[in-house]
């Protein structure tokens, strides 16, 4: 049985983590967090990614847990309503799709309870070294005993810990898209009953929708810029730039903000994606974001996670012992869908891709090959 070292616990991370022991390897995600992370906005699920969810006995129950908006309407920078629609939201498109859209730490949730009887996991810790040997990749970590592995897969995110041990720096393959994102959790203040609510102007947006059977909701506030300096870990630094670059919004906006900073689960970043020329080194590889992030922009940063995963599962699968031969089927296989849907990202900048083009890249790859 050979064992694989995965870091990071979301999506990628814990797809792959069943379909390795599935196939009968020996996984064992590492994970920053003391346990899987909750929070997060609504993500979705589309075309092929779908299938992976059902051959892994969750589609079912993930359609459960999907958001229920009935619409959303869409504000102009002072609060006054522009238009608004019943037939779709911009988070999610169409309302009549198969299409899912459901929270992040629900999916999450859903997937490290398929996996976690029969994976090791180690909250509370991260990687520190990397050290390939001629038969496996020694591990060193912050807290646990060094270890070896015959594989070491980062699924660790745009800014993936193992991605930077094995290529090096990380401005080498990020390309900035101009938003900078916010995503926190509230309670529902503004009433709202399954009913999704934009405000944008030139230089600010925010979108607000209530999740929790409308106790709660989950508001995303963004703004544009020139990549900014500042520390990923200083949360109250990151609520302060956030909070001078959306002070000028009406609407809610000041009691968004007011809500933001005690907030518990607040995340910031920059949309940004990942490009690389290859995705594997010896005995190291990456999925998901931190070979190839999309960014929220294309919205199939999910769907290009749980492919990634369930491919590079099948082709190690297929090899057997010969890692090499895997890394690069996985690659000659998945490359072409990634690049198509990180082209939804860049296809209509400051607003979506069209449906046709969503149409094509949510399934542009097929699982049996």
């Amino acid at each position: 049985m050979k064992t694989v070292l995965v870091s990071g616990a979301s999506v990628a991370g814990l797809t792959l983590a069943y379909w390795l022991r599935h196939h009968g390897y020996a996984p064992t995600v590492v994970e920053r967090a003391p346990g899987v992370r909750p929070g997060g906005q609504a993500i979705d699920v589309r075309g092929v990614a779908l299938d992976v969810l059902d051959r892994m006995h969750l589609l079912e129950q993930t359609q459960q847990a999907r958001t229920r908006m009935r619409g959303m309407s869409m504000l102009d920078g002072d609060g006054n309503e522009l238009w608004r629609s019943t037939d779709m939201t911009l988070s999610s498109g169409r309302l009549d799709s198969d299409d899912i859209e459901l929270l992040r730490e629900d999916l999450t949730h859903l997937l490290y309870r398929q996996s976690h009887e029969d994976v090791e996991y180690l909250f509370d810790d991260s990687i520190s070294l990397l050290q390939e040997g001629a038969h496996g990749i020694r591990a060193s970590f912050e807290r646990s005993q060094d270890r070896t592995f015959d594989l070491v897969v980062g699924a660790d995110g745009l800014h993936s810990k193992v991605r930077q041990l094995t290529f090096g720096p990380e401005r080498q393959f990020i390309r900035h898209l101009g938003p900078h994102v916010a995503v926190f959790s509230t309670d529902n203040f503004l009433h709202l009953d399954d009913w999704q609510v934009w405000l944008q102007d030139s230089a600010a947006s925010y979108c607000v929708y209530p999740v929790r059977n409308n106790t709660e909701i989950r508001a995303t506030l963004g703004f544009t810029s020139e990549p900014l300096d500042y520390d990923y870990r200083d949360t109250e630094q990151q609520k302060s730039i956030l909070a001078d670059r959306m002070s000028h919004l009406g609407g809610e906006t000041p009691n968004l903000l007011k809500a933001m900073w005690e907030a518990p689960d607040f995340y910031f970043d920059a949309m940004a994606q990942i490009h690389m020329d290859r995705w594997s080194e010896g005995r190291a590889v990456l999925v998901g974001d931190a070979g190839y992030c999309p960014s929220p922009l294309s919205g199939q940063g999910t769907s290009l996670a749980l492919v990634g995963a369930y491919v590079l599962a099948d082709e190690l699968r297929k090899a057997g012992a010969d890692h090499r031969t895997a890394l690069t089927r996985y690659e000659e296989r998945l490359r072409p869908f990634v690049e198509c849907n990180q082209a939804l990202a860049t296809e209509n900048p400051g607003g979506s891709a069209s449906e046709d083009s969503m149409e094509r890249a949510k399934t542009a790859i097929t699982l049996d090959d």
